[in-house]
């Protein structure tokens, strides 16, 4: 085998490359979003959802959630709770320091009226257009669904 180094197999050019997806010379038409059911309000569109945890120490991590509201370490939030839900909005008059881009430290006064413990799984909600960021607990979205689609308890030995 004396031979010298073999070309790559890689065609020059497609007409997909050149006139972008599908048939050639066609504009792409963007897929539909799903719309809520019937009966079901539509939910804002200026908002990113995301789950972090609770540590020990009360941070919350939610890397894709605050990356979306573009927070950066050092700024100041308010933080209020209600109806076990923490809502953090930017406020150059605020408390609270954010430590880092991605971790939101919850005071212990706050996550004990919210029923927050570490550990915890949280919902994060990123209202983009408000420059807030929510964080509630599970037993809140429990709550909401016993109310909308009430479950069914059954009983030992029951299928």
């Amino acid at each position: 085998m004396t031979g010298g180094p073999v070309a790559p197999v890689i065609p020059p050019g497609t007409r997909a490359a050149r006139h972008g997806p599908g048939a050639p010379g066609r504009q792409a038409v963007p897929l539909p979003l799903a719309e809520a059911p019937p009966g079901c309000p539509a939910g804002p569109r200026d908002v990113v959802y995301g789950i972090g945890r609770i540590d020990a120490s009360g941070r919350v991590t939610g890397r894709v959630v605050s990356g979306v509201l573009g927070w950066r370490c050092g700024d100041r939030l308010t933080l209020t709770a209600d109806a076990g839900m923490v809502l953090a909005r930017r406020d150059p008059g605020g408390l609270v320091v954010l430590a880092g881009r991605d971790r939101l430290m919850i005071p212990a006064a706050l996550r004990r009226r919210c029923g927050l413990r570490a550990g915890d799984p949280v919902l994060l909600a990123a209202i983009v257009g408000q420059d807030t960021l929510a964080a509630c607990s599970f037993a809140v979205l429990d709550a909401a669904l016993q109310i909308h689609l009430p479950l069914r308890h059954r009983k030992a030995g029951q299928p």
